[in-house]
């Protein structure tokens, strides 16, 4: 009984849309089904996994909202608080477990990059630019500790002993500062900055550099051991995990883009740190996983491969004994730091759409878990009962991604652009619902590209996963929303499909070239014959001959799509460019009209190539200009069906050749010079020559110096009183010989 109240739902549905269906053209089909298809759109509470199937995720809150642009940085504070540091305000704000935040501590400085907390529950604090390490109390009051002599400190670590390590910017030194803020350089790294500091489990200290993107590992005495050269350009974030295993952030590849916050190097020693792009752009892009697995054995652990151009980063894993290989990486989205997820696998912060991914497996397999209401995620925070707090930037909020699974989620589609006013079908979706779950499907539709308070409500929910007309208002672009709810058990959404029909739209004929009098274009056959281009008549009474054929070959037509060219004369060809924007299948009618009339006349209908070849001896000689007309009608009913037009340039039809009259002899001593004159009817003189004797052909001038009108005048000087032959071509190819060796015409 549930399958045939489907049915019945379902025909209802498309009986609905029949009339608009069966008289116009085929209807498109919005299908969103893929993991890249979903990523486009915008999620709350919901995870998009690696099948590109969409379920309930871990639940995500506001704990607080800075009013700062930027947050870089979070660590644990007393009593359950996060510290966070911020730009460009350089502020340290203390929140509380109850997401209550005050500000311990105003910089003088713009910045607050790192904070590092002390054995003794003190907290430093490193701002740029002017760069200082500041201590300070639980009470918030704050001393400077240590002004190195570089602008900019990026991290900050320290050790079990109380000693802190600061990674500066400029030449990529990291300092080693005793409890009494005194500091010494402990490692030049030669690079342009030290980013990111941290230990492993042996107490070693690791730094992640820029320019180059390297990690390091440094002994207690200062020696230090590249363990990744990557093929980056930053080491953003390090992450040390409890089996030893590091993982290094890794952004901006080498010689390519750049990351959201580090412009490329310049030629200036002090780089500068500056702030967050503010773009915004509604597309969720898709990313890649790429797992070297085995084959990291073969890898030095110096030497890393070259990253796919375009890359904007990649998670760098590098195991205790040194050997690496990359869990993660993406050419849309850039990470910035990783976190430990309860249960096992990885969070991977990212921009510039504020995406949080979850990477798991031995064969590593990505999940988009959730999306911060940001454009960057730039530090995390793992906290012992599975909670991981998580920093932003554009703007600045501390947020809170929670173990578990939400019981309600939301995703908004992308903005389907139907290119005009389009006649929305149905909606259809498929899925899985688990007892007590539900999946509730809405749409809305506007005519700017960007959803706002012109554009309509959300629908009510649609009843029918088989398929439900789209209540929407007829207009340009649609967008459709998803929200599951699942208490025991989450709904898993895998396609949504949408059906609509564009508005017909009128076809345009952008363009017209009218080729050289007889110049046509061969179409080869396998079997050694041939045809000629938009001609259907076949060969005209007289076939090209080998020589003109052979020209045609050697003639450049090069290449040309119309094909070879070759010459024939009598024949005018036409082709022609024409656009649809519905992408409906075009056919073509060919009229003309002789200069001085004011009717069309039809040489041709029906056509569905963009290239038509005339006869021309079947008309008059004269000027004329055609019209080509293009119709949708073969993609549309009749009463639907439109069309659009153009008119060529006014060319000419000469068929005719030119006129010779001998107009006077005379005798200059032993010459003869012979006087005539070489007319046409419709095109100018190009080109005459004589021969005396059957001698060769000599060229004659016109009496002006120059043939270029429809009457010339010639005078021609032979030896003796012999006759001479004269040949007269015009500009349509037309040619005519004549005695000259008496007076009058000849």
């Amino acid at each position: 009984m549930r399958h045939l109240h489907a049915r019945t739902a379902l025909a209802a549905a498309f009986a609905s849309i029949a009339a608009a269906l069966l008289s116009a053209s085929t209807p498109t089909f919005w299908q969103v089904s893929t993991r890249a298809d979903f990523l486009k759109g915008e999620v709350d509470n919901l995870s998009v996994d690696n099948d590109g199937r969409l379920s309930l995720g871990p639940p995500m809150a506001l704990l607080y909202d800075s009013a700062a642009p930027f947050l870089w940085t979070v660590v644990e504070g007393a009593g359950g608080s996060a510290l966070v540091g911020s730009g460009n305000d350089g502020k340290v704000f203390r929140v509380d477990k109850d997401g209550k935040g005050t500000t311990l501590f105003d910089a003088t400085e713009l910045e607050v990059h790192a904070l590092a907390p002390a054995p003794d529950g003190s907290l430093y604090a490193a701002t740029s630019p002017d760069g200082r390490v500041y201590r300070i109390d639980a009470a918030g009051a704050a001393t400077p500790f240590f002004k190195p002599d570089e602008k900019y400190i990026w991290s900050l670590a320290v050790d079990a002993s109380g000693r802190v390590y600061a990674g500066t910017g400029g030449k990529g030194i990291i300092y080693r500062i005793a409890a009494d803020g005194n500091g010494e350089a402990f490692y030049n790294t030669r690079s342009a900055n030290v980013v990111a500091l941290t230990f492993d489990a042996a107490g070693n200290l690791l730094a992640g550099t820029e320019s180059p993107g390297r990690v390091f590992r440094i002994d207690r005495q200062g020696k230090a051991f590249v363990l990744l050269e990557s093929a980056f350009r930053e080491i953003h974030s390090l992450r040390v995990g409890g089996d030893g295993v590091i993982y290094a952030v890794a952004v901006a590849a080498k010689g390519g883009g750049t990351t959201d916050e580090r412009p490329p190097d310049t030629a200036a020693p002090e780089p500068v740190r500056p702030t967050v792009s503010a773009s915004v752009s509604a597309e969720i892009t898709g990313f890649s996983v790429i797992d070297v697995g085995g084959g990291a054995a073969d890898q030095k652990p110096t030497a890393a491969r070259a990253g796919p151009r375009g890359s904007r980063g990649a998670v760098y894993r590098i195991q205790p004994d040194g050997l690496w290989d990359i869990v993660w990486e993406s050419a849309d989205d850039t990470p910035y730091d990783v976190a430990f997820a309860q249960g096992g696998g990885l969070l991977v912060a990212t921009g510039p759409k504020g995406k949080i991914f979850s990477v798991t497996g031995d064969l590593p397999q990505a999940a988009l878990v959730g999306r911060a209401p940001a454009q960057q995620v730039t530090r995390f925070l793992s906290r012992p009962n599975g909670e991981t707090l998580l920093v932003t930037s554009n703007p600045g909020k501390l947020l809170k991604l929670s173990p578990g699974r939400a019981e309600r989620g939301a995703y908004e589609s992308d903005v389907r652009d139907t290119q005009t006013v389009s006649t929305w079908g149905a909606i259809s979706w498929r899925g899985s619902t688990p007892p007590g779950s539900r999946i509730e499907i809405r749409t809305r539709s506007g005519n700017s590209q960007t959803p706002d308070d012109t554009w309509s409500a959300w629908s009510d929910a649609y009843r029918s996963a088989d398929g439900q007309p789209i209540q929407s208002p007829k207009a340009r672009f649609l967008q459709w929303q998803a929200v599951l709810v699942g208490k025991e058990a989450s709904p898993v959404l895998t396609s949504v499909t949408a059906a609509y029909l564009q508005r017909n739209l009128r076809p345009r004929v952008t363009g017209i070239t009218v080729h050289p009098p007889g110049h046509v274009f061969q179409k080869p056959y396998s079997t050694g014959d041939a045809e000629i281009a938009g001609f259907d008549e076949g060969w005209p009474d007289t076939r090209p001959s080998p020589t003109a054929l052979a020209a045609g070959s050697q003639g450049g037509a090069g290449g040309s799509p119309l094909g070879r060219r070759i010459y024939m004369k009598g024949l005018q060809a036409f082709s022609w460019k024409a656009e649809d924007d519905n992408d409906d299948k075009l056919q073509f009618d060919v009229l003309f009209r002789r200069e001085g009339e004011t009717g069309w006349k039809a040489v041709k209908r029906g056509l569905t190539d963009p290239l038509f070849v005339w006869d021309t001896v079947s008309v008059p000689d004269g000027t004329y200009v055609v019209r080509i007309v293009a119709s949708d009608g073969l993609s549309n009913a009749q009463t639907l069906a439109l069309s659009g037009q153009a008119e060529s340039l006014a060319f000419d039809i000469d068929n005719t050749p030119p006129s010779i009259r001998v107009t006077g002899t005379r005798r200059d001593g032993a010459r003869t010079v012979i006087a005539f004159e070489a007319a046409d009817a419709q095109s100018p003189i190009q080109r005459v020559d004589f021969s005396v004797e059957a001698g060769q052909w000599r060229p004659a001038g016109p009496a002006d110096g120059i043939c270029d009108s429809r009457l010339e005048r010639f005078e021609i000087v032979v030896e003796g009183t012999p006759s001479a032959v004269v040949r007269v071509l015009d500009a349509m190819g037309n040619v005519t010989t004549a005695r000259a060796d008496v007076p009058g015409k000849i």
